[in-house]
């Protein structure tokens, strides 16, 4: 079995943390942050257990980048 990373972003909302894995366009939810990154990890595995080769190259980029920025706010 090959393991793989993937990104998780993981924000608060309201009373619970929405989670995201941008590289496939998956996202989850929870009540903690640990819940939800547990629900993302579920949803991504399940995913690439049915997902064909075609649909999991389709989702994937060779490039993402996570940045900060700058913003000047009056």
């Amino acid at each position: 079995m090959k393991r793989v990373m993937f990104t998780a972003i993981i924000e608060r909302e309201g009373n619970g943390y929405v989670s995201l894995c941008p590289e496939l366009d998956i996202a989850s939810q929870g009540d903690t942050r640990e819940e939800a990154r547990r629900n993302l990890t579920e949803a991504v595995e399940g995913f690439l257990e049915v997902a064909s080769p075609a649909e999991i190259n389709s989702r994937m980029t060779s490039e993402r980048y996570v940045e900060s920025l700058e913003i000047n706010v009056a």
